[in-house]
């Protein structure tokens, strides 16, 4: 081992970058962490993973309901229809 490191080239924070999730602080009730923390420990995952999971379902669900209540256009009517012509 050296006797002295230089860490004035050093970067603070965490040494591998994750991609596509953000450590952020939130405050949520008791009951719910005990809720995930209790299913998470029965079904052998993580808390925060299971969290992370239950907030995307209610993302994609309302991303998906407002793909159906918007209304078809022309262009994407002409397009559905040569794609399937064409596969037929």
């Amino acid at each position: 081992m050296r006797k002295e490191y230089d860490f004035s080239n050093g970067k603070r924070g965490a040494v591998i970058p994750s991609t596509g999730k953000t450590r952020i602080t939130i405050m949520l009730d008791d009951e719910v962490i005990e809720f995930f923390r209790a299913r998470a420990e029965a079904l052998g995952a993580g808390y925060q993973t299971m969290i992370n999971t239950a907030l995307r379902a209610v993302v994609d669900d309302a991303a998906s309901k407002e793909a159906e209540d918007k209304p078809i256009t022309v262009a994407t009517l002409r397009k559905v229809l040569r794609e399937e012509l064409n596969t037929a």
